[in-house]
């Protein structure tokens, strides 16, 4: 297959150039155009008209979000407050049961005096 078509490409292009025609030339016509002369310069124009306002831009796309603030100082410590008011004088105790009569005896306590 590969080399049947570079030897039908061959064929075609010696069976091209092959053929004799024969070749008609065609010598256009000269022809003379005449040169215009330039004038001297005309007078400058009168000056144009203002042009018209444009129409005004689109408006723009909304902008992105901004990112989140930072935390906040922590606050001030608050005033002490005031004193409490003072409570209630509790119940009177009971009264305490009669101690034992005292003895006599012979234990002599001895107190030290104090270090200086």
């Amino acid at each position: 297959m590969k080399y049947s078509i570079i030897f039908s490409a061959a064929i075609v292009a010696l069976t091209l150039t092959a053929c004799d025609r024969p070749s008609t030339v065609v010598t256009p016509a000269v022809v003379t155009v005449p040169t215009a002369v330039p004038g001297p310069a005309g007078p400058t124009g009168a000056t144009g008209s203002t042009g018209s306002m444009g129409s005004t831009g689109s408006t723009g796309n909304t902008g992105a979000t901004g990112s989140m603030g930072s935390t906040g100082s922590t606050g001030n410590t608050g005033a002490t407050g005031s004193t409490g008011s003072t409570g209630a004088t509790g119940s009177t105790g009971d009264t305490g049961a009669e101690g034992q009569k005292g003895k006599t005896g012979d234990t002599l306590v001895i107190v030290p005096a104090p270090a200086r």
